[in-house]
């Protein structure tokens, strides 16, 4: 679940521009200095919020990755291992996506997005989607935990490699009946939202108060300047 906005949490829009500074770097191909250093500063937000075990496994898992791209398969005698490097590379670019994504949904409320979409000038229309969306995926892992814990107190399935020791028993007994689930919660959660009168034209007022402090504006700058030092060629 989300978690409440604090001091440490910067602005809804600020995380907006760090999951959009992300994809940027991942369509202009940034270079592998550009990209480590931008990983940090995505890292640093999570590890501020509180966030600490997602961080490290996030950068444990860039590290594999950096580590798995300087593979040569030539020198080891195995060319066919060209693929190992070439996979690494790819994910590796995405992986700032995924780190700022996460940030964002970890700890960004629906009423504090909902606020600063409205702040944006953002219309209705999209942004009952989004906050579907927002909502949308922990009640899909709240509903994933409570299926394994099902699993578990009946002798189905246990432990933390259990997808991979009973492939076939998770597809049937955890898979089916998550897609199956989808489709009513992204209703139920849809008819919530419109009862809230997220949907209603005219004015709208909101408990929660955000607002773009000196720390969101450095770190956007901080995040943005080496992706602009990429651009022009002075690092790579």
């Amino acid at each position: 679940m989300p978690g409440t906005p604090g001091a440490a949490a910067l602005d809804p829009r600020t995380k907006l521009v760090l999951l959009l500074l992300a994809n940027l770097m991942l369509f202009l191909h940034a270079g592998a200095a550009t990209q480590a250093i931008m990983t940090a500063l995505f890292l640093l937000p999570l590890v501020a919020a509180g966030r600490r075990r997602m961080a490290t496994r996030f950068a444990a898992l860039y590290t594999v990755l950096a580590v798995a791209a300087m593979l040569d398969p030539e020198s080891l005698g195995a060319p066919w291992l060209h693929v190992i490097p070439a996979l690494a590379v790819g994910l590796g670019m995405m992986l700032p996506c995924l780190i700022t994504g996460a940030y964002a949904v970890s700890t960004t409320t629906a009423s504090a997005f909902v606020c600063a979409m409205r702040r944006m000038r953002v219309p209705e229309s999209v942004v009952v989607p989004c906050v579907v969306v927002i909502r949308f995926f922990p009640t899909i892992a709240g509903d994933y935990r409570r299926i394994r814990e099902t699993m578990a107190l009946r002798g189905l399935v246990s432990g933390r490699f259990a997808a991979l020791r009973h492939p076939m028993r998770m597809l049937e007994h955890v898979l089916v009946p998550l897609l199956m689930n989808a489709a009513f919660v992204a209703q139920d959660l849809s008819v919530a939202a419109l009862t809230k009168g997220l949907g209603r034209s005219g004015v709208h007022t909101s408990r929660t108060t955000i607002r773009m402090r000196a720390v969101d504006w450095l770190f956007m700058l901080a995040c943005a300047a080496p992706l602009a030092l990429d651009t022009a060629g002075v690092i790579g």
